[in-house]
């Protein structure tokens, strides 16, 4: 690391002009991560010889398989006599808490917006998130090398999106950069970037210096007390918890005595036993940090983020960091099917918890939340994909839990009662339209922009209620037979829109408990779509297929063929079954309807009626809907025909 410069600007300011901070803002796939690879290949992060994945900063498994960005990640490179720290951030809405929380580290962020799709839901976002931290855009339109690449018009797109957020004219003076990040391209000239074909060699220099020349360097203030906001927190097995976030102030040192302010408004005195800062995908271990660097320290525990760490000697907290209120919810407690705890590690309510209230450490938009019962906890999230991904890791961990269906959080405003409104587009070709806004129309959806393009697809933007976009993704994807591109994200809340039926289709649901034969699984699937295949152990009580008609059915899926004279036992090894549906846990989080939960555990999820005694199940459909409606003639024996 280069020593620090430090020199008065025109405000008397201390900065730092060694160090350059700067974000990677963007859609989800935009090229976030393959933008940051480049850099880090073309300035010498890595040996010339050495082996690297694509989207090396993506590590978890998680990130790999679903090919996005979950967590905001720090690296650095050198360019010239300049360090500059790199933080890549989320693409998709439901992570926006990340980006939140990151933005407060950096003085610049690169704006990335796709060269075809321009501007998109989550551009809105971090550009309004950049605008509100004062930060200094660069645009960066990537995959010009495409051969439906717009770039005048994608310009002009984000320049009327920051004058309708009521940017500066500062703000509007933004640099242009024109990439290709997949071969490690840039240009700023629109004229060389219109010419590009993908063929051409070229550097990501012209990227690196756009932003030493425009993105300012950090404020230092080296003579005052010790503040640094704690932004992001890591684990490493050898020194435990590592805390990170930005020198505002002060210098840190190893071996050094801090305060830690928390939220609570508390000051815990520690010693920082480790010191760090990035270089490449590496911390590399100091004695020191100046003011305006990005660094991690360690021998801080307990720490959260959003707390401060200052100088004992007169420790002062920096503004909390704010972010959006959660618009999602479920219920997740614990595990109490007939095959609770044949997988799980962890299954009691105190696993749960723990792990729970740990995740709320460093996910600053999740809220965790106790319920009337031990057993239960309420979790609230950015969305239905934000949840999902904490389930998963928790299962991959080792946990079982029970998940309730998503519910939206309603608000009150001036005593009408709001739900939360999201901006929706659609991509799809345009033989679909009709049948895509036919299904929407009673979810609630108000359409508002509408345009074809020249390649036979339509642009569809919606204004549609969160509640009408739960079981949404599935359908639509099926009505456009795969070719759909759907996305969406918070835009405000608003009055209540009136009930949603999310689900016309029943559930057929297991009889007795045992293991599926091809010869019930046979009679089943006639009756509607299967979810489970032959040879699977199931319960009673367990959702093994969707019914074709609006309503449940209880279903004998273990029955065996009777043996005699006439029919041997191979005669069943004939039966044929069609492709059973394999549900996810996203798509049965989308699928489940109130009186369901899913059985997630760390080898199987499963789908089932939270009441599970069918006797129980028939006494309450009695009480709601009256002895008509629930059976005529008691409760339903099996379907075994």
């Amino acid at each position: 690391m280069p020593e620090a410069k430090t020199s008065l600007s025109s405000s008397d300011e201390l900065v730092n002009r060694s160090i350059r901070n700067v974000a990677v803002i963007a859609h989800v796939d935009h090229g976030k991560t393959t933008l940051v690879d480049a850099l880090l290949k073309q300035t010498g992060a890595f040996r010339k010889n050495e082996a690297v994945d694509d989207r090396v900063l993506d590590s978890s498994d998680l990130e790999k398989e679903r090919g996005i960005t979950i967590l905001a990640k720090n690296t650095a490179i050198q360019y010239k006599d300049i360090k500059i720290n790199i933080v890549d951030t989320p693409g998709h809405a439901d992570f926006g808490g990340e980006v939140e929380r990151t933005l407060g580290m950096v003085d610049g962020a690169l704006l990335l917006v796709d060269a075809c799709d321009g501007p998109m839901p989550q551009t809105r976002f971090v550009v309004q998130k950049a605008l509100e931290h004062h930060i200094k855009l660069i645009l960066v339109i990537n995959k010009i090398d495409r051969p439906d690449a717009r770039l005048n018009q994608v310009y002009e797109e984000v320049f009327d999106l920051l004058v309708n957020l009521g940017a500066s004219d500062d703000d509007v003076n933004f640099p242009v950069v024109y990439c290709d990040a997949r071969r490690g391209f840039a240009t700023v000239s629109p004229e060389e970037a219109a010419k590009y074909s993908g063929q051409e060699e070229g550097s990501i220099f012209p990227l690196l210096e756009a932003i030493v020349k425009h993105v300012p360097p950090p404020s230092a203030h080296p003579g005052e007390g010790l503040q640094i906001m704690i932004s992001a927190l890591s684990y490493d097995e050898y020194v435990g918890r590592i805390v990170i976030g930005r020198v505002e102030a002060g210098t840190a040192e190893r071996g050094q005595t801090v305060a830690l302010c928390r939220t609570d408004g508390t000051i815990l005195h520690f010693e920082i036993s480790g010191l760090y800062v990035f270089a490449g995908l590496k911390r590399c271990e100091v004695e020191k940090v100046e003011s305006g660097d990005i660094s991690a320290i360690s021998g801080i525990p307990g720490a959260s983020i959003g707390e401060t760490l200052a100088d004992p000697a007169s420790p002062k907290a920096l503004p909390v960091i704010e972010v959006e209120k959660p618009t999602v919810m479920v219920t997740i407690s614990v595990n109490d099917s007939p095959f609770s705890g044949d997988e799980g590690v962890y299954v009691t309510s105190r696993h749960l918890r723990d792990r729970l209230y740990k995740e709320t450490q460093k996910d600053v938009s999740l809220k965790v939340e106790d319920t009337a019962s031990p057993d239960s906890f309420r979790v609230s999230g950015r969305g239905d994909l934000h949840l999902s991904i904490l389930i998963e890791t928790m299962r991959r961990e080792g946990y079982e839990m029970s998940v309730s269906r998503p519910e939206v959080i309603f608000r009150t405003v001036s005593g009408k009662k709001c739900e939360p409104i999201e901006e929706l587009v659609l991509d799809l070709p345009e033989e679909f339209t009709g049948r895509v806004m036919e299904e929407l129309g009673p979810r609630k959806a108000e359409l508002f922009d509408m345009h074809p393009d020249d390649s036979g697809r339509m642009n569809l933007r919606f204004n549609v209620p969160t509640r009408g976009l739960l079981g949404f993704r599935s359908e639509f994807l099926t009505m456009t037979k795969g070719t759909g591109i759907m996305n969406h994200r918070l835009d405000h809340y608003d009055e209540y829109r009136g009930d949603i039926v999310s689900r016309l289709e029943g559930a057929m649901i297991s009889w007795e408990t045992g293991v599926t034969t091809a010869y019930g699984l046979h009679n089943a699937e006639e009756r509607g779509t299967l979810f489970v295949g032959p040879g699977e152990q199931v319960y009673a009580g367990q959702i093994v297929g969707e019914y074709s008609r609006p309503m449940d059915l209880d279903i004998n899926v273990c029955k065996k063929k009777h043996l005699s004279n006439m029919r041997a036992s191979q005669t069943d090894q004939t039966v044929r079954l069609k492709p059973w549906r394999k549900m996810t846990l996203e798509s049965a989080l989308q699928w489940i309807a109130g009186d369901e939960l899913i059985e997630v555990t760390p080898k199987s999820i499963r789908l089932r009626k939270a009441t599970l005694a069918r006797d129980q199940r028939y006494k309450m459909r009695k009480d709601i809907h009256g002895p008509a409606e629930a059976a005529p003639d008691g409760p339903p024996e099996p379907d075994n025909n």
